[in-house]
């Protein structure tokens, strides 16, 4: 509705117009590169001038003076690289991909019968089950993080830790795991980019019933605590918030998308479509965004983030997408990290693990960290002390197996906290947090 309106886009393929501007990019480029030129033939001059003519008589006001001219040069640079977006990449013809706004975005070739065409896949490829373990469904958790080294060095190591954590939950539980770096769509970067990729992967494997996104700055803090899958057995959409935030206050944070289930079927990929269309950047985000925040309470003014995007389809669509939705709130598949990382002593002294509620949240999420960027809404200290005692109070539950823990939550240095025996087994059975994870999933 207001969203097709708006939310137009194309590129090359799968529903992607032809460029529309090659001739102005070439003028653009053409004229960025004489301009380079006359700035390296002046500053060529300079240099030449300040050696030939001054010499050693030169003061060290002038030296001052031509670095200053040299670095403003180099500013000027600079910039005018900076007109060309480093991710735009040329055509084998020279011509830069560009948005037709005059046709609808897609994330590619329409798809209408993959209910059926998955399940005789399953039945052609019986080595390939959708449901393992005892019948438990197959999942696949999809996390990732952007190709390039991050602004800030340290959140390469946070962005290692997150990893790291969720490797060993998905060991600890059966479920296989995916960490993508790569933008399968140039159009959606950012925080659009789990689209195409949670597309491709549920086409790709037919075999796996529920694909898993989760943010790369969440972590696992319960690691006992497993998804109640048969709890959603009508449902295809799976995500943390409250009903009344969302129909009644219509407000933009009332689901996150940091974390979500989403079942691999045609309802699935419809709904993907549906989704897309606000997020190919420039002109078109920039437009939705404006929708957003004229019909999402306390939206702030910025462009089109999947989220908004999301709850926005769900209040205006509500009778095509909100039977097949789970809006959870009973345990924490998204815990705002800002209330949950001072209380982790009086969670160890009081509760256990296996609840995934406030009492042991099962995921705490750092939303508005980003630990690998050069800004946040948080002081960056804060962040990283508090990812940092995240990361520990899940360690710990997976080294205590192991004999060992670690110092305290903010240390990375551990300790050990039993001996073996003669009989070590009878340890690992008495401590193993694996056995707690079977009881867990029977219960």
């Amino acid at each position: 509705m207001g969203q097709k309106s708006t939310a137009n886009g194309a590129a090359s393929g799968g529903g992607r117009g032809s460029s529309v501007f090659p001739r102005y990019r070439q003028i653009q480029k053409t004229f960025n590169n004489i301009k380079i030129t006359v700035l390296c033939g002046f500053v060529t001059i300079l240099v030449l001038r300040g050696t030939i003519g001054v010499g050693n008589l030169g003061s060290s006001s002038a030296d001052a003076e031509q670095k200053a001219l040299v670095e403003e040069t180099n500013r000027i640079l600079a910039e005018i690289r900076s007109d060309k977006d480093p991710t735009d990449t040329d055509d084998i013809n020279g011509e830069a991909a560009s948005i037709n706004p005059n046709v609808t975005y897609t994330l590619g070739p329409k798809i209408t019968d993959w209910d059926e065409e998955r399940e005789n896949w399953l039945k052609q490829n019986p080595q390939f089950p959708n449901f393992v373990n005892g019948g438990k469904p197959r999942i696949l958790l999809v996390t990732g993080s952007p190709p390039n080294p991050c602004d800030n060095p340290i959140g390469d190591h946070y962005l290692l830790k997150s990893v790291k954590n969720k490797i060993d939950y998905c060991r600890l539980h059966g479920i296989e795991i995916v960490y993508n770096l790569a933008h399968l769509d140039k159009e959606l970067a950012g925080y659009w980019a789990k689209l195409p990729l949670i597309r491709k992967l549920m086409l790709s494997h037919p075999e796996v019933e529920w694909i898993w996104w989760m943010d790369s700055d969440a972590m696992f803090t319960d690691m006992v605590f497993e998804v109640p899958l048969s709890k959603y057995a009508n449902y295809n959409l799976v995500i943390h918030g409250y009903p009344d935030l969302l129909f009644e206050k219509k407000s933009w944070i009332a689901l996150n998308t940091g974390s979500f289930l989403l079942r691999n079927c045609q309802w699935s990929l419809d709904l993907l479509d549906a989704w897309a269309p606000m997020g190919p950047k420039g002109l078109i985000r920039d437009e939705a965004g404006k929708i957003l925040t004229a019909n999402l309470r306390g939206r702030p003014a910025f462009e089109a983030d999947d989220q908004s995007a999301l709850i926005y389809l769900l209040i205006t669509q509500k009778g095509e997408w909100m039977d097949k939705v789970f809006v959870e709130n009973s345990y924490y598949l998204h815990g705002f990290w800002l209330g949950l990382v001072d209380k982790y002593e009086e969670m160890l002294e009081k509760y256990r693990p296996g609840l995934g509620d406030e009492r042991w949240p099962f995921v705490t999420h750092f939303v508005g960290c980003k630990p690998c960027g050069s800004y946040g809404d948080y002081p960056v200290e804060k962040c990283l002390r508090s990812m940092e005692r995240a990361f520990n109070f899940a360690d710990n539950q997976v080294l205590k197996l192991y004999g060992f823990r670690h110092r305290g939550l903010l240390s990375p240095k551990i300790k050990r906290i039993r001996n073996e025996t003669a009989t070590p087994l009878e340890l690992v059975d008495q401590f193993d947090i694996r056995s707690r994870v079977v009881r867990g999933s029977k219960s």
